[in-house]
């Protein structure tokens, strides 16, 4: 579950424009109640309690920050004890913001986490996977500063999906894209003020694919580990060829070295076919330059991202998004108000 790294803690940019939030009342007990909301609402909920190392005065911090669809978060606080429960979680899984796999790092103090039949110490550098359904108790022994990544769920099994099957996450100790993707964390609070919504979305992709570098190898193989093994390898591969022309079931097929055949089988019992995942990922990088001023015109975009007839790229995108491009073009040069998908 963890791993060293030497603290490594840029300072934020004065133009830093993260959430913050801080506990708050006239005694320990109304700070802790507060503490306890701030907890729930940026990370997962926790019953929270004093322990005898617990100040008179409690302190505790948050800073978030989204990458995309995925939430930077920095947490400072004195100690205190976390309890999360199944009842916590609640008996209908946890809210859509908890069902997440969070990617953390201290970078001081000490950590204490329970979860399930074993007992992990962080103290500054350690590394930790957890996972938000599982029930947990955490107790902070001394004030601690930690910077977490939270992925939802359904994002890291798009890319790692044979996470799924586990029912422990894997060990990151001695693991470098694990201490990789801590060094890029601390580089996003310096750039993240400057990145444009095309930018946050390529930088919520590299992360994923950190995560995926630093889990993958550590889990188990099988038939249908191998599947899902290799249907994330063919969406990599998709990504990487959308400006051919040609990509389509015949190329990746070969590419994979399998028949045309066995490639749509291997997609028969997922949400969309090869075609299609190849069409909407497509149409997500056509929809991403039309809403930069700079991105082109509707026929260069359409043609840049591997589509060959502008009339039916129109028809498909409008299909998909409600919008014909040119109204989604010319909202992003400031003739419509911005639109948001």
């Amino acid at each position: 579950m963890s791993a060293t790294l030497a603290p490594d803690v840029s300072p934020s940019p004065q133009t830093d424009t993260a959430e913050r939030w801080s506990a708050r009342g006239t005694d320990v007990d109304a700070q802790l109640d507060s503490w306890s909301e701030i907890l729930a609402n940026t990370h997962l909920g926790f019953e929270i309690s004093p322990t005898h190392r617990t100040p008179a005065t409690f302190s505790g911090g948050v800073a978030r920050r989204s990458i995309d669809d995925l939430m930077l978060v920095d947490c400072v606080a004195a100690p205190f004890h976390g309890h999360r429960s199944t009842d916590v979680i609640g008996a209908n899984g946890p809210a859509s913001h908890e069902d997440v796999l969070g990617f953390q790092c201290v970078h001081k103090g000490v950590e204490t986490v329970r979860e399930g039949g074993r007992e992990i110490t962080l103290t500054a550098g350690h590394i930790a996977l957890w996972d938000g359904l599982q029930p947990t108790d955490i107790e902070i022994v001394q004030p601690f500063y930690k910077r977490t990544l939270l992925f939802p769920r359904k994002r890291v099994l798009a890319v790692c999906p044979r996470l799924a099957d586990l029912s422990g996450l894997p060990s990151l100790d001695g693991n470098g894209p694990a201490r990789l993707l801590v060094r890029y964390m601390n580089a996003l609070v310096a750039e993240l003020p400057q990145l444009e919504p095309a930018g946050a979305t390529a930088a919520a992709n590299v992360a994923l694919e950190l995560l995926r570098a630093a889990v993958e190898p550590g889990l188990s193989t099988g038939k249908a580990a191998e599947r899902s093994a290799l249907r994330s390898d063919i969406r990599r591969h998709i990504r990487a060829h959308l400006q051919d022309a040609d990509l389509g079931p015949t190329s990746i097929a070969n590419a994979f070295a399998m028949s045309v055949r066995a490639l749509h089988a291997l997609f028969e019992d997922g949400d969309a076919s090869v075609a299609v995942l190849v069409r909407n990922e497509r149409l997500q990088r056509c929809l991403e330059d039309l809403q930069l001023p700079t991105g082109g015109s509707v026929t260069d975009i359409a043609f840049r991202w591997g589509f060959c007839d502008a009339a039916h790229f129109s028809r498909v995108f409008k299909r998909k998004f409600g919008q014909t491009p040119s109204e989604v073009r010319h909202a992003a040069i400031g003739a419509l108000p911005t639109i948001n998908f």
